[in-house]
C-alpha cells in the first residue's frame, strides 16, 4: 500500500503529514522554528532553517511509521504565501533572510505606487490591492538594499520564489524551479486574467523576468524529490489557504471556509469567473486543475492565533496555547475590554498598513480572563468582518462557513464566531485540512485518487455550530469593535 506525503510549511512551524488512500492522516511531525523581528514591523525568517526544519519533520514522519521513501506514491507541497526568498543559481543559497507575508518594511513605496496612481492597473491584473503583505515589492527591496544584487539578479544570477518555489529547488536539488497558480497570483506579479507572469509590472517594479520560477497547475509534475535514495514525484503544490480551501471540499461556487491559523484568512469559491470586489477584499485564484482555473474572494486577517502566540510568548500569561480557552471561561464576559491585534497593520477590509495593536476599555476590575476572552473574541470580529464584505459582494448571505486550522478547535472561539457571524458554522473532524488539500493535489496528479468526486466523500463533519444569543447585544458588541478599529488605524505614520 502506498500514501501520499504532504509537506506543511507554515508561518510558524514546518510539518510533514501522512495521508492514506481514504483521505486519513495516520502520523505527522511539526517542529516550530525562529521568527525573526530586526525592526517595528519587520518580520524574517532563515531560508535555510525553513529548510532544514521542513526537510527534517520529512524525515521524522517516515522514521517514526512503517512506511519507507518507497511507499510514497507522491508528495504534496503548501506553504505559508507572499513570503519573499531570493537565492543564488550556482550556490542554491539565499542572499538575504526570508522576508515574511506580514512585513511591513515596504509600506512606503507601496504608499508612492498609489500616488502615482497605479492601484486601479494593479487591481485590474493581478485582483490584490497594493499592500506591502505580498511579494512584489519585497523583492525590489532586497535587490535595492543588498549590495551586488541587481546586478547578479540582471545577469540571470538569482532566483525568486515563494517558500513553496525555495522547497521544490532544495528537494530537486536545484533541477527545478517552479511554482504553482494560487502562489504566482499572490505575489502581485501575476496577471490572474492572462494566467503569466505580468511584463508592464516587472518593469514598474524593475524586477527582472529571468529571477520568476515557472508557473504549473495545481495537479502537475514538479519534479522528483529524491527521499533516502528513492525518487518521488513532487504532484501537487498550493498555497495554505487555497490548499484549505479544496481540503475542505468547498468545490462548489459560492462554498466558503476560513482558516484560523498564524493569521485568518477567509475565501469562497467564485467559480470561473474572477469576480472584482467592491468591498477591498482580493480577487485570486483559488486552485487550477489541468486546464480549469477556479476563482476565490479572500480576506485576510494578518494576526488571528498569533495573538495566542503573543500572550503565551509575549506577555506569558498562559504556557501553552490549550489554556486559552479555559482562562477565557473564567469571564462571563470581555468585561467592556476590546482588543485589535494590529501588530503589524491591519488587512482586509481595512487595508492599513501603519495601525498597530491596541488594548481599550481596561479599567481596575480588568482580569487575564477578561484580556483572554477579548483576544479570542478580536479573532471573531475580525472573520465577521471579512465574512460580511464577502457576503455584500456576492449580494446574498453565506449558508455555513466550513472552518479549519489549529483555533478553530476552541469551541468558545467558534460558538462566538456563529453567534456574530448570525450563520452556521461547520468543523470537520480533520482540522488539517490545508495538509489534506495539498495530498489531494499531489494524488490527483499521479492517479491515487480517481477525481474531487472520490475525495468528497472523505469529508466528516465533527460539529456544527447554530448561532444563539441576543442579536441587539451582539450588534452593541460589534459597534464597539469598530470604534476600537477606528482609533488604531494609521498609529505607526510618520
Amino acid at each position: 500500500m502506498k500514501y501520499i506525503v504532504s509537506l506543511d510549511q507554515g508561518t510558524t512551524s514546518s510539518r510533514a503529514l501522512i495521508v492514506d488512500s481514504e483521505g486519513t492522516i495516520i502520523n505527522k511531525a511539526q517542529k516550530e522554528f525562529t521568527q525573526i523581528y530586526p525592526n517595528d514591523g519587520w518580520v524574517e525568517h532563515d531560508p535555510q532553517e525553513i529548510w532544514g526544519s521542513q526537510i527534517g519533520m520529512l524525515a521524522e514522519v517516515l522514521s517514526t511509521s512503517v512506511i519507507s521513501a518507497k511507499g510514497i506514491a507522491a508528495i504534496g507541497i503548501t506553504n505559508q504565501r507572499e513570503t519573499t526568498i531570493i537565492w543564488n543559481r550556482k550556490t542554491g543559497k539565499a542572499i538575504y533572510n526570508a522576508i515574511v507575508w506580514q512585513d511591513r518594511r515596504t509600506a512606503s513605496y507601496c504608499d508612492k505606487l498609489k500616488e502615482d496612481g497605479h492601484a486601479d492597473m494593479f487591481r485590474a491584473k493581478t485582483g490584490l490591492v497594493l499592500d506591502a503583505y505580498f511579494s512584489g515589492t519585497k523583492v525590489k527591496w532586497i535587490l535595492e538594499n543588498i549590495e551586488g544584487a541587481r546586478a547578479k539578479a540582471e545577469a540571470g544570477e538569482l532566483a525568486f520564489g515563494t517558500v513553496d518555489s525555495w522547497l521544490i529547488w532544495n528537494l530537486t536539488k536545484g533541477k527545478n524551479h517552479y511554482t504553482d497558480v494560487t502562489n504566482a497570483s499572490r505575489t502581485l506579479l501575476y496577471n490572474i486574467h492572462k494566467m503569466d507572469w505580468d511584463d508592464e509590472i516587472l518593469e514598474l517594479l524593475d524586477i527582472p523576468k529571468s529571477m520568476l520560477p515557472e508557473v504549473l497547475p495545481c495537479s502537475s509534475d514538479f519534479g522528483m524529490a529524491n527521499i533516502n535514495g528513492t525518487n518521488v514525484p513532487i504532484g501537487g503544490v498550493a498555497g495554505d489557504q487555497h490548499a484549505a480551501l479544496f481540503g475542505q471540499m468547498c468545490t462548489e461556487e459560492g462554498m466558503g471556509k476560513c482558516t484560523y491559523g498564524t493569521g485568518c484568512f477567509a475565501m469562497l469559491n467564485t467559480g470561473n469567473e474572477v469576480v472584482e470586489s467592491k468591498h477591498n477584499l482580493l480577487s485570486t485564484i483559488a486552485w487550477q486543475i489541468g486546464d480549469q482555473v477556479t476563482y476565490a474572494l479572500e480576506g485576510s486577517v494578518f494576526i488571528g492565533g498569533a495573538v495566542i502566540q503573543w500572550l503565551r510568548d509575549g506577555l506569558k500569561m498562559i504556557d501553552n496555547a490549550e489554556e486559552i480557552e479555559a482562562l477565557a471561561n473564567t469571564e462571563s464576559d470581555n468585561g467592556g475590554v476590546y482588543f485589535v491585534p494590529a501588530f503589524v497593520g491591519i488587512g482586509a477590509p481595512y487595508w492599513d498598513q501603519y495601525a498597530r495593536g491596541m488594548m481599550i476599555g481596561i479599567g481596575r476590575n480588568t482580569t487575564k480572563g477578561h484580556i483572554a476572552k477579548a483576544a479570542l473574541e478580536a479573532i471573531a470580529y475580525q472573520v465577521n468582518d471579512l465574512v460580511t464584505a464577502m457576503e455584500k459582494d456576492m449580494g446574498g448571505a453565506l449558508a455555513e462557513l466550513r472552518v479549519d486550522g489549529g483555533a478553530s478547535a476552541n469551541n468558545s472561539m467558534i460558538q462566538f464566531q456563529s453567534d456574530v457571524l448570525g450563520t452556521k458554522v461547520v468543523r470537520p473532524t480533520e482540522l488539517e485540512t490545508t495538509a489534506l488539500g495539498a495530498a489531494y493535489f499531489a494524488g490527483l496528479q499521479v492517479g491515487y485518487w480517481r477525481d474531487t468526486n472520490e475525495i468528497k466523500s472523505f469529508y466528516k463533519e465533527d460539529r456544527q455550530f447554530e448561532p444563539k444569543g441576543d442579536a441587539d447585544i451582539l450588534e452593541a458588541q460589534v459597534s464597539k469593535w469598530h470604534k476600537a478599529v477606528d482609533r488604531c488605524l494609521g498609529w505607526a505614520k510618520e
